[in-house]
């Protein structure tokens, strides 16, 4: 199995939390419309550490195939294209469990 870890800061800290609940949202419907995706967990920070992340998506899959067409789903495409626009940055670890 594969473990996908993916965390955001969001660019506009004025809209921080309808930015971050759309987000979740639209992460969380994937879970129901990619097959591969066999469990997804998003969470929602409350720190307010200065190096604290906004948002955390945890998702697993079978394999590399699995997480590859992850990936390549237009699902998937449509909310890597809405984040481009309110990401400040962003880190990725995928590692096997």
């Amino acid at each position: 199995m594969l473990r996908h870890i993916v965390m955001i800061s969001f660019k506009d800290r004025e809209i921080l939390e309808d930015t971050s609940l759309k987000t979740k949202l639209m992460l969380e419907h994937l879970e129901i419309t990619i097959d591969p995706l066999l469990n997804m967990e998003v969470g929602l920070n409350f720190s307010t550490r200065p190096t604290a992340y906004d948002l955390v998506l945890i998702a697993d899959f079978e394999n590399e195939d699995g997480l590859n067409h992850y990936r390549d789903h237009p699902e998937h495409i449509e909310v890597l294209d809405y984040l481009r626009t309110v990401i400040e940055k962003t880190t990725v670890v995928d590692y096997t469990i």
